[in-house]
């Protein structure tokens, strides 16, 4: 498929999926957030041996440095609703993937950049990072996840502190509140993400997803993650690869997993 404004690279198996618009650093337009739905949805999903994806920025400056404010004067109530449900659509996609999906922060990770990286399964951040939710200098509040994904990842006390006054937050902070996993100098972050899903994919794919899915339900309001937690248990238990890793413990080799 082609993109405008993705570059996707797969390398082994690891798809270096990397938002190509440096010059307005990386902000989330219209057509980048459609490239995005239809790589999470479709491309990817129907990729042979993916082991997991990397989500970055162009350029040394931003991951994202926020949607593309140009593209909010048109708004209004309505408009602005149908946006907001879009962009989280998008980015309920990027959680709910079945692989593992590491957002590389190299920059800026600002408003609808923020939440992008929160949509992601891990973060690793290089030393130049800054995180923020800065929505409300410009009278408007986060609408693709940030409210309640922020609270998710680092409390509601500083959350909410984080949200109503848009203050931003250096990498070293961010390590320290949990928002990402690692901080790591510019040339080793992306060796480090690698390292990640490298070792993710050499466990049972079929567990690798039900994971996912089982962290997801403790967020979901309509969701007990407990019982999805024993449904999904279940539903492992009954396949191949479970045959094959109790097998392989018992054998103290490698185990040999199949997706089945």
């Amino acid at each position: 498929m082609a993109y405008e404004n993705l570059l996707i690279n797969d390398e082994d198996g690891i798809l270096v999926v990397t938002i190509n618009r440096e010059k307005a650093l990386n902000a989330l337009n219209t057509q980048t957030m459609l490239e995005l739905g239809r790589f999470f949805t479709e491309d990817a999903l129907q990729r042979e041996n993916v082991k997991g994806v990397i989500l970055t920025g162009a350029g040394e400056k931003a991951f994202v440095a926020g949607a593309d404010i140009k593209e909010f004067l048109g708004l209004d109530a309505t408009k602005g609703q149908e946006m907001a449900q879009r962009g989280q659509d998008v980015f309920f996609a990027i959680e709910r993937f079945p692989k593992p999906v590491i957002a590389l922060v190299n920059g800026f990770a600002l408003g609808g950049g923020c939440e992008l990286s929160m949509a992601c399964h891990m973060r690793i951040a290089t030393e130049n990072a800054r995180f923020g939710q800065p929505e409300v200098n410009l009278g408007i509040i986060p609408g693709y996840g940030g409210t309640q994904r922020l609270i998710q990842y680092i409390g509601k006390s500083k959350a909410i502190e984080l949200l109503l006054t848009g203050d931003m937050i250096k990498a070293d902070e961010a390590l320290r509140l949990g928002l990402v996993n690692y901080v790591l100098p510019a040339e080793e972050a992306m060796g480090k993400a690698k390292e990640l899903i490298g070792k993710t994919a050499t466990k049972g794919p079929i567990a690798i997803a039900k994971v996912i899915e089982s962290v997801n339900a403790y967020f979901q309001h309509d969701e007990d993650g407990f019982a999805r937690e024993v449904s999904e248990f279940g539903y492992t238990t009954g396949t191949e690869d479970f045959k094959e890793g109790a097998q392989a413990f018992i054998e103290k080799r490698p185990a040999d997993f199949k997706g089945e």
